[in-house]
């Protein structure tokens, strides 16, 4: 056996992207320094919690950790994939932030991925479960990912600081490679859906929601529906909150989403929950308010994915087969500005970022890195 060479990083910035592209791209890394300097130095329970998660869907990762949490060696496996698998995601970040990593390893499993995640479904840090299911899955098929198989059900939901929710994710795997796309067309708003969630307090918060976002909604376009989903008993979780996502449909099949919830903090990193006496909530009108604000905000910027989508949309290209990819999104985003240098550096892929001064937005090209799925079983 030959010695394993590292790359050498530094910070625990992006960790959650760095292990995914190291997976991938079957790169060793050392990552050092990991909030050294703070109060409470290393890794978070979060990352703690998305390492085991790795370790879980893959073959042969090796995970070391030094310890003050402060070092990382993270040897990539081979992904795996498999059915029936369950994680506690716990309650220091939501599903939302383990989803996407596991849809793009997923996609070049062994075998197609089908796991269940417990833990916070709706939180104001993360994408929602509903935003995923409205539009991260969707932006899937237009890189050629079948849509059989590709699923995911919320079966209870969970609010901070307790959770309690729970999701079950299927992922199918790409027969050999994802196909490359020219999407630079983002259309016109078609109509817009939503869907509100209350767990543990009254359901008239979301009639509230959904009639404030409404007001909004209607000056401009007819084709508004925005459904409820109150949970009660064992599928409303162990916390109260409410929130709503809402997605933008477009005539060109691009899908702009923004959400939001509510709920009491978690308190600081020591895991403490603030008294919950203390806290006033913002009230429904506003959150239905704000939100609606927020996605007129992402369609007004342009683009064909919405600023939290940027960071996907660039992976998915520079995934695809040696080809040209050919995307427009609004303005770029500190993450997707962030997830540019991480492909460079993982997959060698760089992108060709041309301003459009008509319009205010940009347009990225790339040729991708021809990543195969060469471990899935031939059928």
């Amino acid at each position: 056996m030959g010695k394993t060479t590292y790359m050498k990083l530094k910070g625990s910035q992006n960790l959650r992207q760095r292990l995914v592209l190291s997976t991938l791209a079957s790169t060793p890394i050392v990552i050092e320094d990991i909030r050294a300097d703070e109060t409470w130095p290393g890794l978070r329970p979060h990352e703690v919690s998305f390492l085991r998660l790795l370790e879980k869907i893959s073959d042969d990762c090796v995970v070391k950790i030094n310890e003050t949490g402060t070092k990382l060696k993270y040897e990539p496996g081979i992904v795996n994939g498999g059915k029936h698998l369950v994680h506690d995601c716990g309650v220091s970040r939501s599903v939302g932030y383990f989803l996407e990593p596991l849809i793009v390893l997923g996609l070049f499993g062994k075998k197609p991925l089908s796991i269940r995640l417990k833990g916070i479904t709706n939180d104001s840090k993360d994408p929602s479960v509903d935003t995923f299911r409205s539009t991260t899955l969707p932006i899937l098929k237009h890189f050629g990912v079948p849509s059989e198989g590709l699923d995911l059900k919320i079966e209870c939901r969970g609010a901070p600081p307790h959770g309690g929710g729970e999701v079950f994710l299927s992922v199918p795997t790409v027969r050999s490679s994802l196909t490359a796309v020219t999407w630079i067309d983002e259309g016109m708003v078609k109509r817009i859906r939503g869907v509100t969630f209350s767990t543990r307090v009254s359901a008239q918060f979301e009639n509230t929601m959904i009639h404030a976002a409404r007001g909004i909604f209607n000056r401009l376009l007819p084709d508004v529906h925005i459904f409820t989903d109150h949970k009660a008993g064992v599928q409303a979780g162990k916390s109260p909150g409410y929130g709503i996502s809402l997605v933008a449909e477009t005539t060109t099949g691009c899908f702009i989403s923004a959400d939001s919830a509510v709920s009491y903090a978690r308190g600081d990193e020591e895991g403490e929950i603030e008294d919950e006496e203390k806290k006033e909530l913002m009230p429904p009108v506003d959150v239905g308010e704000q939100i609606a604000s927020i996605l007129l905000g992402e369609i007004e910027q342009g683009g064909v994915v919405d600023s939290t989508h940027q960071g996907l949309l660039f992976i998915l290209c520079a995934l695809c087969p040696q080809d040209v990819s050919k995307v427009r999104v609004g303005k770029l985003s500190p993450y997707g500005i962030e997830t540019l240098r991480n492909i460079r550096d993982f997959l060698g892929v760089k992108f060709v970022i041309k301003p459009d001064p008509s319009t205010g937005t940009v347009i990225l090209k790339c040729v991708g890195c021809g990543l195969t799925n060469l471990s899935r079983k031939a059928s």
